[in-house]
């Protein structure tokens, strides 16, 4: 796996005495009553299994809570301090990095009228998942997750240039119309949204499936050709080169071939994110995207980053998070995308973070993990 374990104490761990852990837990509750439900949460390979969660998601449900689903912070540190016990992991190369991510909120239309232009899509019913990318049927790309399957004739699906110029137009596939192509492109990088129609309704939607071709980072892009510095690129300072670039902005965003298609979702709480991978709300500043493949989703995760100011408190960035969320730029051990919550504030928040950062599992009292860390340490 090219990773280190390292047994930790909390005592010694920067920021973990200041940190306010009642958001923590009432995430960790939400992932705990899933998992205890018949399907739980597939292991990582890391090695963190159902069983060695278990004890600790019964002990969360039977903790007395307030009607909000927050305990008290005592409770809290309590609780995980009880019940877990924290393990550094530490890639072989290369540092820990966390970037950020939230839920656009988008003024939209429900038909497409003036000002109002660029669709959201759902997914055409005839795209169909490929079941191994790695060994895909004739003529469908190896990697590829999705295809178009016209009565048994299998075929790419059309790249976001090509649906975007109307290779979809006649299947009716239309959510709802926003006012910016930028709105809608940045809505399919975090792969959720919330749209307030004029009439005061709100309406959530989150991911559904995708074109299958490749994801490109156009800030990425801007960087090679030195529109925009390294150190400068954020979703802020991209979001105003498109907007400063008009003739340039829409070539460059179908530079990203990969199309997200969306379903519709309620809104059950104006506070809380959407239902992500790990089949529960999110939580602001409390939620965090891992690799799946290697992290079980619930595990929480304490991530710790100097050079990043935090959420909320005028300190650096060191908070327990809740692996509740995946995505494809997620890859390692150490490497998370923070949940900054919803709406400009929180997109805010998300563009501006890009750090290197230390994660340290709270690994479940009794797990091998536990057992392997101390071997090593």
């Amino acid at each position: 796996m090219g990773l280190s374990l390292r047994r930790e104490d909390y005592s010694k761990l920067p920021g973990w005495a200041e940190d306010r852990l009642a958001a923590a837990f009432a995430a960790f509750r939400r992932s705990a009553h899933y998992a205890t439900q018949p399907k739980s949460y597939r292991t990582g390979s890391i090695g963190l299994s159902h069983a060695d969660f278990e004890p600790a998601y019964l002990a969360a449900l039977a903790e007395p809570v307030s009607e909000s689903g927050y305990p008290s912070e005592a409770e809290a540190r309590s609780f995980f301090e009880t019940w877990f016990r924290p393990v550094e992991i530490s890639p072989d190369s290369g540092e820990g990095f966390v970037t950020g991510y939230y839920e656009p909120e988008v003024e939209v239309s429900p038909r497409p009228e003036s000002g109002y232009r660029f669709p959201f899509l759902r997914k055409p019913e005839n795209l169909a998942k490929v079941p191994d990318p790695d060994n895909p049927p004739a003529g469908i790309p190896s990697g590829y997750a999705f295809m178009i399957d016209d009565d048994g004739s299998l075929n790419c699906c059309p790249d976001r240039q090509a649906i975007e110029t109307g290779a979809l137009d006649d299947q009716d596939l239309e959510i709802a119309w926003a006012k910016s192509r930028a709105d809608v492109f940045f809505a399919h990088v975090q792969g959720c949204a919330r749209l307030r129609f004029a009439d005061g309704r709100t309406e959530r939607i989150t991911y559904a499936a995708k074109s299958g071709h490749p994801f490109t980072g156009i800030g990425g892009l801007l960087v090679k050709r030195e529109e925009i510095s390294a150190e400068a690129v954020s979703m802020a300072t991209i979001r105003q080169w498109l907007a400063t670039h008009p003739q340039q902005a829409e070539q460059l965003m179908w530079e990203n071939r990969s199309f997200i298609f969306f379903e519709k979702a309620a809104v059950e709480s104006d506070y809380l994110g959407p239902v992500a991978a790990a089949k529960v709300p999110l939580e602001p500043g409390r939620s965090l995207a891992v690799d799946r493949h290697i992290h079980t989703f619930g595990t929480p995760i304490f991530v710790s980053a100097p050079k990043l100011k935090d959420f909320d408190e005028p300190r650096p960035f060191a908070r327990l998070m809740i692996a509740q969320d995946t995505g494809t730029a997620i890859v390692g051990a150490a490497r998370g995308d923070l949940f900054a919550g919803c709406g400009s504030e929180a997109g805010e928040k998300a563009g501006s973070i890009k750090a290197t950062a230390r994660f340290v599992i709270l690994a479940p009292v009794g797990s091998d993990l536990l057992r392997r860390a101390g071997h090593e340490q």
